[in-house]
């Protein structure tokens, strides 16, 4: 993310896009009022606006980063306009502004916009895209098979029916439920309705993830998908959604800044000797973080090379190598001392994933030769 400063000669295109309209604002160079117009999302709504303008390069257009994604933005830059995408959590508020419309959205976006005081956010390329929304899509499909074995787990519990013989959902848990039989046909049925829906959740996370291992062996992603697995807790598919959910890492030109992109970093009110910290933020990428998080929990066992991960780190740098060793280390130790300070692991496993986090900023701007 980086302030965008506008120059003083161009005009100025603001515009709040929703699913069927979009509102304009247009700023003149030197000019104090702001020209509002409402327009359509159609394609032929958008030429006619590009029309309006007899230099489509001197107009920098912007709106802000939302549902409707990035392809307006693609089509006026390929026409030749400037067009920033605005990050909505670092737009500046007025404590007192109470009222909120489209067209109050767009004429406050095109001032900000002119006085340098918007930030944009880094338009992916629909390659990138693409790749970022099929590591979503598996996230999602993760999400939806484990409410299923929680309702499969409920049932089993309302019935009595109590796994102990080690941890969930290994194969001889799973062998445990299968084996399970009821002597009401009603009862039975609900089982099998429950398994089946189950075994559908674990199909589609098996597909999607078929579809999802060829990515991490093509470019723009292998390099630091290689490099990111060769850290402990961070598997190719790991590395795969931190590599597609961030693409360009040189945007953050500190570790700190990355942090404060994963929403890992905790909340602080000081003013004057009187110092306040909470929770984390939670005010960045979710996917980010749910990853980061992920990968922490591995890290409460002592720093050691497994067999499974010295298969990943096989061919890496060994520079990549000597850091990975080091965070493994560092992290480790950290989270062992502090599960013995805190009563919460949620606090430990979080403080682990924003460590790491500065760790896997570290790796992906490192210069390996």
């Amino acid at each position: 993310m980086s302030v965008i400063h506008v120059p003083s000669d161009v005009v100025v295109l603001a515009m709040d896009v929703h699913k069927k309209s979009i509102s304009t604002a247009v700023l003149e160079p030197g000019v104090t009022s702001v020209a509002m117009d409402r327009i359509g999302t159609d394609d032929e709504s958008v030429r006619r606006l590009v029309a309006r303008f007899a230099d489509p390069s001197r107009v920098w257009a912007c709106y802000e980063a939302g549902p409707t994604g990035y392809e307006l933005a693609r089509w006026l830059r390929m026409v030749g306009m400037r067009c920033e995408v605005i990050a909505p959590s670092l737009i500046p508020t007025a404590p007192g502004d109470r009222v909120k419309t489209d067209k109050r959205d767009a004429q406050r976006l095109a001032r900000l916009f002119r006085a340098g005081q918007l930030t944009a956010v880094r338009v992916p390329t629909p390659v990138e895209e693409a790749v970022r929304d099929l590591c979503r899509a598996r996230e999602d499909m993760v999400i939806d098979r484990t409410r299923a074995r929680h309702r499969l787990d409920k049932f089993l519990l309302r019935h009595g029916r109590i796994w102990r013989g080690g941890s969930n959902w290994t194969v001889k848990h799973e062998s445990w439920i299968r084996a399970q039989r009821f002597d009401e046909p009603a009862m039975t049925d609900t089982f099998n309705h429950y398994l089946a829906v189950l075994s559908a959740r674990d199909a589609a996370v098996a597909a999607i993830e078929a579809d999802l291992w060829p990515w991490t062996e093509q470019p723009p992603f292998s390099e630091l998908v290689s490099r990111f697995a060769a850290y402990r807790g961070i598997t190719a598919l790991g590395g795969l959604v931190l590599t597609s959910e961030v693409c360009d890492w040189r945007r953050f030109p500190t570790a700190g800044m990355f942090m404060g992109f994963t929403g890992l970093v905790p909340t602080e009110h000081s003013s004057g000797e009187r110092q306040h910290r909470g929770g984390i933020t939670h005010a960045g990428n979710t996917h980010l973080r749910t990853q980061l998080v992920e990968s922490a929990w591995s890290y409460r066992s002592a720093a050691s090379i497994g067999a499974i991960l010295a298969k990943r780190q096989d061919g890496v740098h060994p520079d990549t190598l000597a850091r990975s060793w080091k965070a493994q280390q560092r992290l480790s130790s950290r989270f062992r001392r502090l599960d013995a300070r805190k009563n919460n692991r949620k606090v430990v496993v979080t403080a682990i994933a924003r460590e790491l986090a500065g760790f896997i900023w570290a790796e992906a701007v490192a210069d390996n030769t």
